[in-house]
């Protein structure tokens, strides 16, 4: 009964949590796409510029409406208005034939280029239809032709009197109002002025734009009193780029709230019934964007599937579809928020609401990826871009959610389940026996010297050390090595092997192959490791429970407080072991790592050994144990401290290996992962997010080269290139930062860690991300890989050796900067869209301006007075 109402209870608070956050994202939403109230009552429409091209037909392609499509589009406008104005006579003849049927008045127009038959053609048409068909009022040859510099004003004027000469109807051209004012002889060949006033090409915002229009009409009439101004197009983009004016004062925004503000308002104009108007446009028009930019596919009042954009009362919406948007997301984002605040009960509710809500972002910025074809019109190069964009942020998103579980239990978890510490020492003559695996290539021989003499002073008495030296040729590294075994007696043997194969693996395997009889605990320790006297007392009480297979105890270092670039190296280091290390213990999913490490002998020969294919073999082998049913177990005591990576390309190598190595085993062992095999959910999860961060840092680079390619389309092919993408881009960019974020708070929440400690570790960890994602698209491509020795002595030399590890870095770095400086010379620098990519480009630069920095602090000297060295444990508090 008990059990039944604790259940019900997690049910009702879980359920509570996810239903909060729901809501919360909808009302979120409605808040941000909430508008402008529209007030005052709209008169009806005089007329509509119309072009019946459909949502997929281009005249660019030769694909055009048939006689049905136009039909049905007039038979729509139809029921707002009784007016049309046309473009063109020989492209859509439909236009004119259907319209006259439905008695709508027509303006008709001909299409004038700079081609003299096209033009003769056209005209011919546009005159023949003036004579047959009551409906056309009056005629406009040509739309901007002055303003595109198709022709001259003459060439036109020559055009303009044949269209009067040959039929009775008014004729007019269509320009803007400044170019009717900049060639007034034009004036004197027409009956009427037929002008273009869209006051978003002139960066007027929304809310002044309707005064201005009537301001440039005004101009007009005064100038030339005795024509009558038939206003061709007045309208506003429902998207489209952020247009500044010409003194760079104001600012025009496309937006579907500013077009139903602006229509609204020219309509309710108390002038408004008096002028002869059509508005700018009937219907978007899709193929727009490859002659006009991206805002010329939608001027409609319509779209292109010939839907109401917005109504002319009540408010006008941000996003039309903001509720389906929200609707979708709090749906498919319920159940998991639901499972999550259920099942981490262990949680407090605040870190459970934390983490149901970042599920609930990530769901709703996937649902606008999703929506991005609902609210642009793409072509199939746009949607090529969006569907990667959409992978990129799928995968963003579950390496944050990895990141975000990851600091909530931490930050929230009540305590540990899964939490060891040292035991009591078994007597002498219960102690297993263990061999003590030391594997050495080309080292310095007083470091691996160190660690040996660290293992002679073991508290502790049934052990044999192995020296495995692989592969070093260099008698002076391996003989001191001999020497030194001998001096201390049979406990420790050396063995050197030249030639011999599977790098570290091979030479472990070779010692299981001479390892005592009597040996139950085989352990392994890096050569530069000093060993504390209790590591084996303190740990090997553990294999007292049969299934236990390995124990492992933290990487430490030492030597690292008197140089700036060693600092960095620590602490980058401790956040795994402090932080990463905890949250896999507690489901049985350590990555075991090759040092400060025990396993149980009989575990380690029934799984096969270690692994000769992987190079990091390490990891590997915890996983095949954890496969098999074992049990693995970490101990936050330090029982151990080695040397970091003397220099930054040291470490990068280093992190490359891992890299390289965790996406071998990543490919050998998914069947295992997703299908059937003893690991549990939670290991799963485990071994399948682990490698999300490293992922991340890949995904990092593919997103820089994207970017500098699509820089390069912005450049040569800005109509092409002008799709908003930094707006899409964005929400990964934000998880990036918030990602970024999550490691200084967990540093300063759980180790006693200086601000300045935590920066460095930050930096070292960002400067990092290039030679990961190397390793990572390595590891994914190649089958085999090269074990290299991490360096742990100075080796960088030379006039040009602080190029040589950041030379690809620089690269980046220099590319990445000349598209933001190419941005600023070549587009208009005083456009949002322009400075949100711009601002796209420098986060890019984070990464490459990291690693330079992290070869500075390398080449730094040492301080004469060591830093106080801070507390590495986890805060009693967090656990």
């Amino acid at each position: 009964m008990k059990n039944s109402a604790s259940l019900i209870y997690r049910l009702l608070v879980a359920s509570a949590i996810a239903t909060l956050v729901a809501l919360a994202q909808y009302e979120l939403w409605q808040y941000l796409s909430r508008g402008a109230e529209l007030i005052g009552n709209a008169h009806s429409i005089k007329g509509y510029a119309y072009t019946g091209f459909q949502r997929d037909q281009s005249p660019l392609r030769g694909t055009f409406p048939s006689r049905e499509d136009v039909a049905r589009d007039l038979e729509l406008l139809a029921r707002s208005s009784d007016a049309i104005r046309t473009y063109s006579v020989r492209d859509l003849p439909h236009q004119l034939t259907e319209a006259g049927k439905l008695d709508m008045l027509i303006t008709a127009g001909a299409w004038i280029s700079p081609v003299k038959t096209e033009n003769d053609a056209e005209l011919d048409a546009l005159i023949a239809a003036s004579r047959s068909m009551r409906q056309i009022e009056r005629l406009i040859v040509g739309n901007e032709v002055l303003l595109r510099g198709d022709l001259s004003v003459d060439e036109l004027i020559i055009y303009l009197d044949r269209a009067r000469k040959e039929q009775k109807k008014p004729v007019s051209t269509a320009e803007p109002w400044h170019v009717w004012l900049k060639n007034p002889e034009l004036v004197k060949h027409v009956d009427f002025i037929a002008v273009h006033l869209l006051p978003y090409h002139e960066g007027v915002p929304a809310e002044a734009a309707v005064e201005y229009a009537l301001m440039r009409y005004d101009e007009l009439a005064r100038t030339f009193p005795r024509k009558r101004i038939v206003i061709g197009e007045i309208g506003w983009p429902s998207r489209g780029p952020i247009m500044t004016s010409f003194d760079g004062a104001t600012q025009a925004v496309a937006s579907a709230e500013n077009q139903a503000r602006f229509i609204h308002e020219f309509l309710s104009h108390p002038r408004s019934p008096r002028l002869d108007y059509y508005l700018m446009e009937a219907i978007d028009q899709p193929w727009k964007v490859e002659v006009e930019g991206w805002a010329g596919a939608y001027w409609g009042v319509y779209n292109a599937d010939r839907e109401p954009k917005f109504a002319l009362e009540g408010v006008a919406m941000r996003d039309p579809h903001w509720q389906k948007k929200a609707g979708t997301a709090a749906v498919l984002a319920l159940l998991p928020m639901l499972l999550v605040a259920f099942f981490l009960s262990d949680w407090n509710v605040f870190g459970r609401v934390f983490l149901a809500a970042l599920i609930q972002a990530c769901v709703s910025t996937l649902i606008v990826g999703i929506n991005v074809p609902v609210d642009y019109y793409l072509n199939q190069r746009d949607l090529v871009g969006l569907t990667l964009l959409i992978a990129a942020t799928g995968l963003t998103a579950a390496v944050l959610l990895s990141h975000g579980f990851e600091f909530g239990e931490v930050l929230f978890k009540r305590r540990w389940q899964r939490r060891f510490m040292p035991l009591d020492p078994h007597p002498q003559e219960r102690q297993p026996f263990v061999s003590i695996h030391l594997a050495c290539h080309n080292e310095p021989p007083e470091m691996v010297i160190a660690t040996i003499d660290s293992l002679a002073r073991l508290n502790y008495q049934n052990f044999e050390v192995l020296i495995l030296d692989n592969n070093t040729r260099d008698e002076v590294k391996w003989k001191p090595l001999e020497a030194r075994c001998a001096e201390l007696g049979p406990r420790f043997r050396f063995f050197h092997l030249m030639d011999w194969p599977g790098f570290k693996a091979g030479a472990l395997n070779y010692g299981l192959k001479v390892t005592d009889p009597r040996a139950e605990v085989v352990g392994v320790v890096d050569a530069d490791y000093v060993v504390d006297p209790d590591w084996l007392a303190g740990l090997i009480p553990h294999f007292d429970k049969p299934d236990v297979a390995v124990v492992q105890a933290p990487q430490a270092h030492r030597d690292w407080e008197t140089h700036p670039f060693r600092r960095m190296c620590n602490w980058e280091f401790e956040g795994f072991f402090r932080i990463g290390m905890h949250h896999r213990n507690e489901r049985n999913a350590l990555i075991q790592h090759g040092t400060m490490t025990l396993v149980r002998r009989l575990a380690l020969e029934e799984v096969g050994g270690w692994s000769e294919w992987c190079i990091c073999e390490d990891t590997e082998l915890g996983l095949r144990l954890i496969e098999n049913g074992y049990d693995t177990r970490y101990v936050d005591h330090i029982y151990g401290r080695g040397l970091t990576p003397s220099d930054f390309a040291a470490i990068k190598s280093q992190r490359f290996r891992w890299a390289f190595g965790a996406m071998q085993i990543l490919k050998h062992h998914v069947p295992q992962m997703v299908g059937r095999s003893r690991l549990n959910l939670a290991q799963r999860y485990h071994f399948l997010t682990g490698w999300f961060a490293w992922l991340g840092d890949a995904l990092q680079l593919v997103f820089a080269f994207g970017s500098l390619l699509w820089t390069l389309g912005i450049l040569l092919f800005p109509k092409a290139f002008g799709l908003p993408v930094s707006a899409l881009a964005l929400p990964v960019l934000a998880f990036m930062i918030f990602k970024a974020a999550l490691g200084p708070i967990l540093y300063r929440r759980t180790m006693n860690c200086p601000w300045r400690d935590i920066l460095g570790a930050s930096v070292l960890s960002v400067g990092l991300a290039h030679a990961i994602a190397r390793g990572v698209f390595a590891g994914l491509w190649k089958k085999h890989g090269t074990f290299v020795v991490t360096p742990k002595g100075w080796k960088a030399k030379g006039a040009l050796a602080f190029f040589g590890p950041i030379r690809e870095e620089l690269g980046m770095l220099f590319a990445l900067l000349l598209g933001i400086f190419a941005l600023l010379q070549l587009q208009d620098g005083t456009q949002l869209e322009t400075r949100l990519w711009v601002g796209i480009l420098g986060l890019q630069c984070i990464p490459y301006l990291a690693a330079i920095a992290c070869q500075v602090a390398a080449y730094l000297p040492e301080r004469a007075t060591p830093a106080p060295l801070g507390d590495s444990k986890i805060k009693p508090a967090t656990l």
